[in-house]
């Protein structure tokens, strides 16, 4: 066994991808995500799993930023994003384009990520990173889920739980 690099590597991936492009169109919706690094973070992955569109809402900073850029390694330039001031007016916009609308978050009705199912056109919306998705975002998403805890801490950063959500999509 010896690491790819370089040619190797990209011909590698360019043949996974050729024999297992998941069939799912996924926006991701950052509600008032307040650190850069965070939202790097998150462009990164949103490359990585090829996200439809990112909407960034509230006090989500945005592109051009040194932090975002630096940590999401330029991926602004290639998803496509968009800044929309109202988290609630975004999820309209998107529940009228056929998304529908989960919410990353614990709340009462909540099931675990890995239960669900869903749709191909699945919008997975994060919040603030103490506050989490507000009570106006979370009545009109459709659906939310959490993922389960099992130490001693209560939740994880918004870019590690967004980017297990999002790859459990592409592959269940």
């Amino acid at each position: 066994m010896k690491p790819l690099i370089g040619t190797e590597l990209k011909r590698f991936l360019r043949d996974y991808r050729r024999e297992n492009q998941p069939d799912f169109d996924i926006v991701g919706l950052l509600q008032s995500i307040e650190y850069p690094a965070n939202v790097g973070s998150i462009f990164r992955v949103a490359d990585g799993a090829n996200l439809s569109e990112l909407v960034l809402t509230g006090i989500t900073p945005t592109p051009p930023h040194p932090t975002i850029d630096k940590v999401g390694r330029f991926k602004s330039l290639r998803i496509p994003w968009r800044y929309e001031k109202e988290p609630v007016t975004a999820v309209h916009q998107l529940k009228e384009a056929g998304y529908t609308v989960v919410a990353v978050e614990l709340s009462d009705t909540a099931v675990p990520y890995h239960t669900f199912t869903y749709p191909q056109k699945t919008c997975l919306v994060v919040g603030h990173e103490d506050h989490g998705v507000t009570k106006a975002t979370l009545n009109v998403c459709d659906a939310a889920v959490f993922l389960p805890m099992y130490g001693k801490g209560l939740s994880l950063n918004v870019h590690v739980a967004f980017s297990i959500v999002l790859y459990h999509i592409l592959h269940q």
